[in-house]
Parts: structure tokens; C-alpha cells; sequence
């Protein structure tokens, strides 16, 4: 019999560096869950991707234990992070702050595929061209 769900909470959290300090235990406490266990197992499942800010599902059921996903880094963060910038644009595409080649975007969008409504590369590369627009990073045609 499947176990029946009691809560599902989504967080942002750093790659291999949960702590059961606030966000996470703010978060993760109230809902019974033993924080130090999902930090440890958040923790070993992404020390290869640390440094880089992972969205998780966790998935809380009545009986008190726990499952989650982790997500692909928003695509955001993987744009700021390919142009080298510290924020986007405060006038959004009026303002260039950064820019990014093709092959970046092919790179990002191959990293987001999986979380995106896209069924290849070549649409998630027009998605995430969309957004960096959006932040103000340009990117070069070819």
C-alpha cells in the first residue's frame, strides 16, 4: 500500500551545504521531518554540484519520513552564472549587463531540458534565450 502524502514543501537550497539552520529547518521542522537526516542525505546526493542553487521537492507523508527530487538549478541562476554577472538588469532588455554565445546557450539549455516544456534542445536554447533577454544578457548570433 502506498504511503498516504501529509505535505509537499519546495525549497532552494546550495548544493552540498544544507544546514538544519533556518531556511531549511524553518521549513522542515514544523512538518516533523528530522532535519539532520535530510540534510546529510540532501548533502551526499550533491556534493558534486555544490555552489550551485538546486530547487527540491520534498514530499512529507504521515507517517513522518521523507522523500524528495531535486531539480535542475533555475534557469536564472545558470545564466548569471555562464555570463559571468553578479545580477540581471534592473531595466530588464533595455539594459545589457552581460552576454553569452551559442554555445553557452546550447549548454544551458541541455543542463535545463529536463525540467522544461521542451521536446529539444533547440526549443529549451529559444526558452532560455527568452529569459536572458529578459535580464538584460545578450546573446550573440551566430
Amino acid at each position: 500500500m502506498a504511503k498516504k502524502v501529509a505535505k509537499q514543501i519546495k525549497l532552494q537550497i546550495e548544493g552540498g551545504k544544507a544546514t538544519p539552520a533556518p531556511p531549511v529547518g524553518t521549513a522542515l521542522g514544523p512538518a516533523g521531518i528530522n532535519t539532520g537526516d535530510f540534510c546529510s542525505k540532501f548533502n551526499e546526493q550533491t556534493k558534486d554540484k555544490m555552489g550551485d542553487i538546486l530547487p527540491v521537492e520534498v514530499t512529507v507523508y504521515e507517517d513522518r519520513t521523507f522523500s524528495f527530487v531535486i531539480k535542475t538549478p533555475p534557469a536564472g541562476f545558470l545564466i548569471m552564472k555562464y555570463a559571468k554577472v553578479k545580477s540581471g538588469s534592473k531595466q530588464g532588455s533595455k539594459e545589457s549587463v552581460g552576454t553569452l554565445t551559442q554555445d553557452q546557450l546550447k549548454e544551458i539549455a541541455t543542463i535545463k531540458l529536463p525540467d522544461l516544456n521542451a521536446n529539444s534542445v533547440e526549443a529549451a536554447m529559444k526558452i532560455i534565450a527568452g529569459t536572458a533577454k529578459n535580464m538584460g544578457i545578450t546573446v550573440e548570433d551566430k
